[in-house]
């Protein structure tokens, strides 16, 4: 059986990557995306740049640019009130702290739209705008986020910031991948703040890569690791570390594929948790895209096999039915949020386009790009498919 799926992955990956998908046409990824964003234009002028310096964190012990978030699952102890914090797996905690991160999060969509609409327009307003939002979180002294996560998903009486923490940042990825096309298209007003916006990144990358927290969340097993390879994959993409990227390409083939999907397309980690559909479809989009960064818009590495045929397409494949209609899903629903997903899943482009799969990305068309529930938001970080493209998109 896993000779014979082996086989037939190699087949459906082993032909170049086209833009074209040969039942329905060319998918105009342009034209789509010129659709769904021209009408929240004015919304995404409007938006002044907030940063986490302007939002009182009390429990933080940081300063007021250090970011701070408390852990998702942890709740008050019943049997000890006043104590540590208990936790809830898949539970979110309507209490927590979440000011600084839903700031991040709202950074993290606003800059990649309006560098999406600039790309689709021209228009230089869309660039002059999110100039102000990058110079507001990495230039200007007295707004700028400090480049750590020392205090990210605190756990009330247990800890000031854990590792886990640094998946916080996943949220910007997509800010990076902005910056990216302000600079390789030379938009209006980047230069005067480029250099400053990529030694945040750098400054970032390496704590990334070299503090306890940064190193603990790389070594994490399920969505955690694959997230923080996302991370530094796109950071470093900015800012031109090649070593980074080749250490995160062989760390895909060698650590993550090997050790998070099964012959048959099985998230195992993902499916022990209290919400496997929604954990599985977010680590999915994250190991998917970071496939597609790594594998420089060619889509090798969606189809790349470990020798016992492990392989992101493969995860793609299993998954696809289920969101394509979710009562076919084999699990309990998710304890939380079971009908929020799936929505434009990000899987489905990327893993269409590098196997040629028309059913694949009429699917992915079809689903909401722009969810509104703020915990749907926060598992769907990539958002503009625009910035992931553009290598192949330069190609054609």
């Amino acid at each position: 059986m896993i000779a014979r799926r082996s086989l037939l992955l190699t087949a459906l990956f082993s032909a170049p990557v086209v833009w074209a998908c040969p039942r329905t046409g060319p998918l105009d990824i342009r034209a789509i995306e010129r659709r769904r964003l021209i009408p929240q234009a004015d919304t995404l002028l409007m938006t002044q740049p907030r940063t986490i310096a302007s939002i009182s964190a009390p429990r933080s012990p940081g300063g007021r640019q250090d970011y701070y978030s408390e852990g998702d699952y942890w709740w008050p102890d019943p049997a000890n009130p006043g104590g540590a914090y208990i936790r809830r797996d898949g539970r979110s905690n309507p209490e927590k702290f979440d000011g600084h991160r839903d700031a991040l999060i709202a950074f993290g969509r606003t800059v990649p739209a309006l560098a999406a609409l600039w790309d689709l327009t021209g228009e230089v307003r869309f660039a002059d705008a999110a100039m102000r939002h990058l110079a507001a979180w990495f230039v200007d002294p007295a707004t700028r986020m400090n480049p750590n996560l020392n205090h990210a998903q605190a756990i009330i009486g247990v800890n000031s910031g854990r590792a886990i923490g640094v998946i916080d940042t996943l949220q910007i990825v997509e800010v990076a991948r902005a910056a990216t096309l302000f600079a390789r298209k030379n938009a209006p007003g980047y230069a005067s703040i480029r250099a400053t916006v990529e030694r945040w990144f750098a400054d970032y990358l390496t704590w990334l890569t070299t503090s306890p927290f940064g190193t603990t969340e790389r070594d994490e097993k399920n969505n955690h690791g694959t997230c923080w390879l996302l991370q530094a994959a796109s950071f470093a993409a900015l800012i031109g570390r090649e070593d980074v990227l080749d250490d995160a390409r062989n760390r895909l083939k060698t650590v993550i594929i090997p050790t998070q999907i099964e012959p048959d397309g099985r998230q195992t980690l993902e499916l022990a948790r209290t919400k496997p559909y929604a954990y599985s479809l977010f680590n999915l989009d994250v190991l998917a895209t970071s496939a597609w960064l790594l594998g420089n818009d060619t889509g090798a590495l969606i189809g790349w096999q470990t020798p016992d045929g492990r392989s992101i397409g493969g995860a793609i494949a299993y998954m696809a039915p289920y969101i394509a209609e979710t009562s076919a899903w084999p699990l309990p629903p998710d304890i939380e949020y079971w009908d929020g997903f799936p929505v434009r899943q990000p899987s489905l482009l990327f893993g269409g386009l590098a196997a040629k799969r028309s059913d694949w990305l009429d699917l992915w068309n079809d689903l909401n790009p722009d969810p509104v529930i703020g915990e749907i938001m926060r598992n769907f970080p990539i958002r503009q498919p625009m910035l992931w493209l553009t290598a192949l998109q330069d190609r054609l």
